[in-house]
């Protein structure tokens, strides 16, 4: 399938409104992750990647702070982390299951990682530019979806232990924001539990 290339802007320019549309509501009301050891192939080309990336990166920042970045890893850069992270899963409280759960990161064809790198000295919170690292997750979730794709946002242990995080060059003011998975699944994914929105919401006039 040819995609057309996305639209670009120049600083200052105009920028269309929001139109009604029937697929975003389609799309966006049957989301739903996919298991991570289940994404095959084939993934997004390089280009695609491109579109992915810039459509993430348009999200949400207070500050106009770009306080995110992106490391976008193939499958032998994914299998080589595995190996190297595997003496570190028996440091882990249950060492079965740490070892056992490497297996979603070498799954996908292809797999972002955010990186959610506050700006010091900012004046907007860390929480917020934190927030911000996590609205661009699932605008690559979106993105990638909106290509065909399926996609699933990881963090498990690798993602906090210090030692595993120098592996991917997580600075010290850095965190992992989420393994973005992006590839395909051969069956239909099935509905989820989901919230009582009802009993989460209050009115106010």
């Amino acid at each position: 399938m040819t995609v057309p290339p996305l639209p670009r802007f120049a600083l200052g320019d105009p920028i269309p409104a929001p139109t009604a549309s029937d697929e975003m509501r389609r799309r966006l009301a049957t989301r739903r992750s996919a298991p991570a050891q289940a994404l095959t192939g084939p993934g997004p080309t390089p280009r695609e990647i491109d579109d992915i990336l810039a459509l993430g990166a348009r999200s949400p920042d207070h500050g106009k702070l770009f306080p995110w970045r992106f490391v976008v890893m193939g499958p032998q850069c994914r299998a080589d982390l595995a190996r190297a992270l595997a003496p570190l899963a028996e440091r882990q409280s249950d060492p079965g299951k740490a070892a056992r759960v490497l297996s979603k990161l070498t799954a996908a064809p292809v797999t972002i990682l955010v990186v959610s790198a506050p700006v010091r000295g900012a004046t907007v919170p860390r929480w917020e530019q934190q927030l911000s690292a996590g609205a661009v997750g699932m605008n690559l979730e979106h993105a990638a979806n909106a290509l065909g794709y399926s996609a699933s946002w990881i963090t498990d242990w690798y993602s906090y232990d210090r030692e595993a995080t120098a592996l991917y060059g997580i600075g010290e003011d850095e965190q992992v924001a989420g393994f973005i998975h992006i590839g395909h699944v051969a069956e239909r994914l099935l509905e989820r539990p989901r919230p009582d929105v009802a009993a989460l919401t209050t009115w106010r006039d």
